[in-house]
């Protein structure tokens, strides 16, 4: 009992912790007189990615790889079909047309990068397949590719300064939140490794799948409450666009850092799990052309939903066996 409350607490802990790193980061930053839509661009958006980014790194340390691997593509799936479903059903999601024709297609890229580099086994009858070191800068140079295209466009995104925390605090204060911060993603991330592997252990499920379900959704938290506040306050390009920069953000910059820290084994079955965030990037760019044009109405919300939940069942009931 103690391993699932910590478990639960651990989540708290890590999204309050990333909280804590954004509200010291951006006041420190105002301080300096950064304007807020260079701190949304930034601060807050590797903010939201830092519960990923720290449980990754834990596990990649611990040997854990394979929470490591089902927590960003978890993270992927459950954005689209799980995060942007359930803000689709608050309130359609208006797509502007460089969302459309840029960004979700190079979500889709990220992801055939990532088919590519951990298919060694497959492309070059290699005996396994991993994300080496080399992998992990090859990922990051497309990260860095990726950072000068949203400063490009960042005045273009209705509402993004928006996202900056609104306070500016002393210096003392936000030095202290910044600790604050590091201990909480670094304890929270702790105990939800912790945690993870003892409720596979005792559910008799795979490492990767409670990574994929549970570990996944509980560090997306953070996209999932940005992108339905988002929707409520119809601030739709806010809404896909933090989907879709945090899935890029998970694929190039987390599963970068993180195999630059400890290379990531990558296992055959793991295509099920890349197929289907995929599928998710060329689902949601043909759902742009369904219905009402660049736009994700109330009934593909629920379709993305529905699709996740099957998947959940699939990964409960077949991939664990």
């Amino acid at each position: 009992m103690l391993n699932y409350i910590l478990l639960a607490v651990g989540f708290v802990i890590l999204i309050k912790g990333a909280d804590f790193l954004v509200a010291g980061a951006s006041s420190i930053a105002k301080r300096f007189n950064v304007s807020n839509l260079v701190i949304g661009l930034t601060v807050v958006a590797f903010g939201t990615s830092m519960p990923e980014l720290v449980v990754n790194i834990i596990a990649g340390i611990r040997g854990n790889t394979d929470i490591a691997i089902g927590n960003v593509l978890g993270s992927n799936i459950a954005n689209v079909f799980l995060i942007l479903g359930i803000s689709a059903l608050i309130y359609p999601l208006a797509v502007s047309k460089g969302t459309v024709w840029k960004e979700i297609p190079f979500s889709l890229l990220a992801a055939l990068v990532l088919a590519f580099l951990a298919n060694d086994q497959l492309i070059d009858k290699r005996d396994g397949s991993a994300l080496l070191r080399s992998d992990g800068l090859v990922l990051l140079s497309f990260f860095v590719i990726f950072l000068y295209y949203s400063a490009h466009i960042a005045h273009d995104i209705d509402g993004l300064d928006a996202q900056a925390p609104a306070n500016i605090f002393g210096l003392g204060k936000s030095l202290r939140l910044l600790v604050l911060g590091f201990l909480g993603l670094i304890i929270g991330g702790q105990w939800i490794i912790d945690g993870a592997v003892h409720l596979a252990l005792k559910l008799g499920l795979s490492q990767s799948t409670v990574g994929l379900t549970v570990v996944a959704v509980g560090t997306s938290l953070p996209e999932l409450a940005t992108s339905a506040m988002a929707a409520y306050r119809k601030n739709v390009d806010i809404a896909v666009g933090n989907v879709v920069g945090s899935n890029i953000f998970n694929i190039f910059f987390i599963l970068g850092v993180s195999s630059i820290v400890h290379p990531l084994p990558f296992s055959i079955a793991n295509n099920i799990d890349i197929g289907m965030v995929i599928l998710a990037s060329l689902l949601l760019f043909v759902f742009m052309f369904t219905g009402k044009k660049r736009s994700l109405d109330r009934w593909e919300g629920a379709v993305c939903i529905l699709i996740y939940i099957c998947y959940v069942v699939f990964l409960v009931c077949f991939k664990s066996n």
